[in-house]
């Protein structure tokens, strides 16, 4: 079966995956090495898109506590943080899957 558009927009390509991890070498939270993943500053379940602006390295507990805890908000601001670095000040709206635009 083919992938729906969005799912297709919003997965990591390994081109991406390899770029973020060039950009990032460490949890982007905690500085760790260690267990390293690549992971979503707009979720995939609210359409974030698998870009290099919205997407950070987070070691395996970080990327836990930024998906699920009480800590998410802190946490969202210190990748947010990071991206900015990055790229500047980022519109989240082009973060996030839209019905009808095209994507890569």
């Amino acid at each position: 079966m083919a992938k729906s558009k969005r799912t297709l927009a919003t997965e990591i390509k390994p081109k991406t995956r390899k770029e973020v991890m060039e950009r990032d070498k460490h949890c982007v939270i905690c500085g760790s090495y260690q267990m390293l993943t690549v992971a979503h500053y707009i979720s995939r379940a609210n359409g974030g898109l698998g870009i290099e602006q919205n997407l950070v390295l987070a070691c395996m507990p970080c990327h836990m506590k930024l998906d699920q805890s009480s800590e998410r908000k802190k946490l969202l601001q210190i990748v947010k943080n990071h991206l900015q670095s990055n790229y500047g000040v980022i519109d989240e709206s082009t973060l996030i899957y839209k019905k009808g635009r095209t994507y890569e």
